[in-house]
């Protein structure tokens, strides 16, 4: 048997320096060797060696040298951007870090959710202008909510829903595996998923069929009373079509995690638009990002020499 080494790639997720991923690893793993490279000689060398790594990715001419190699744990929850062919071919598995955005991105779903309900937007306002005036407000429950896309974080987002008494539809590529939803639709059937939803989140990857699923069309669908969530990508919304639905009214809100283009530029119409809110893709982060990782990683790595199925498996 191979030694228990782990390198833990050059990476930063939100701000976070990788060191605590591999303290968070060492904790975990004791009887691992856990490497931290720095640069991308250190990285070179302790691939030669190591049987786990784990970062955002690896080149073919990294899995050239990664001769002991077993395992590549990506950090990022989507694994696209790998060529699943090449560690295919060099017989290392991938696995991906689906899961540990649940809790924080649903929880921003939610509070935005709250906030346009409750017009806490409308209330900074006039706090800013020290104007005490009643308004109007409703409330999340009884509500439906449309969650396009059910992976981790659209099921996550579902959990969190039902305590508030809301109807929901879920949106996935196969309507017929079911879901944690009232009712599952296929994205053929999206028009008729948001046509009674309050609030339509979008929690799906960004494929062929998912860029600018929310055009004009789509948005002519909604109702007028209707609220956009988007954390899924920017190129899932057609970002002119949705400039014109919240100028004419065509729907109520939106709150953009993610935009297209994307950082949005200074002069962009969605900055000055009341009714919206803009997060510079901000949703996912959390401090428990490496402590949720790195419990994944043990979890796989005490598998390798057993007959388990790696958690997150993609190659």
């Amino acid at each position: 048997m191979a030694d228990n080494r782990i390198v833990v790639l050059r990476q930063k997720i939100h701000g976070m320096d990788a060191a605590e991923y591999a303290e968070a690893l060492r904790r975990r793993l004791p009887e691992w060797t856990v490497t931290l490279a720095t640069t991308p000689g250190e990285e070179r060398e302790a691939l030669r060696t190591a049987r786990v790594a784990t970062g955002h990715r690896l080149s073919a001419g990294d899995l050239a040298v990664a001769e002991n190699l077993e395992l590549f744990a990506c950090v990022f929850a989507g694994t696209g951007h790998l060529n699943h062919d090449a560690f295919e071919e060099h017989g290392v598995a991938v696995t991906s870090a689906a899961g540990v955005h649940g809790p924080n991105v649903s929880e921003y779903v939610v509070g935005a959710m709250i906030s346009h309900a409750r017009e806490f937007q409308r209330a900074r306002r006039q706090n800013e202008r020290r104007e005490w005036r009643s308004y109007q407000t409703r409330e999340l429950y009884g509500s439906t909510a449309a969650v396009v896309g059910l992976g981790a974080i659209g099921r996550a987002i579902v959990d969190r829903l039902d305590p508030f008494g809301m109807e929901t539809v879920g949106v996935r590529y196969t309507p017929e595996k079911g879901g944690p939803t009232d009712e599952v639709l296929g994205f053929d059937a999206i028009h008729e998923a948001v046509a009674s939803a309050e609030y339509v989140v979008l929690a799906c990857p960004l494929t062929d069929t998912t860029a600018e699923l929310i055009d004009d069309d789509v948005l002519r669908t909604m109702r007028p009373d209707a609220v956009l969530v988007n954390v899924a990508r920017g190129r899932v919304v057609d970002t002119d079509a949705l400039v014109s639905a919240l100028r004419w009214n065509d729907i109520a809100g939106a709150t953009l995690d993610v935009t297209d283009p994307e950082p949005l530029p200074e002069d962009h119409p969605l900055w000055g638009m009341e009714n919206v809110t803009v997060t510079p893709h901000n949703a996912g982060y959390t401090p428990e990002y490496f402590d949720r990782r790195a419990d994944i990683l043990a979890n796989n790595a005490a598998k390798l020499d057993g007959d388990g199925e790696l958690e997150n498996r993609v190659v």
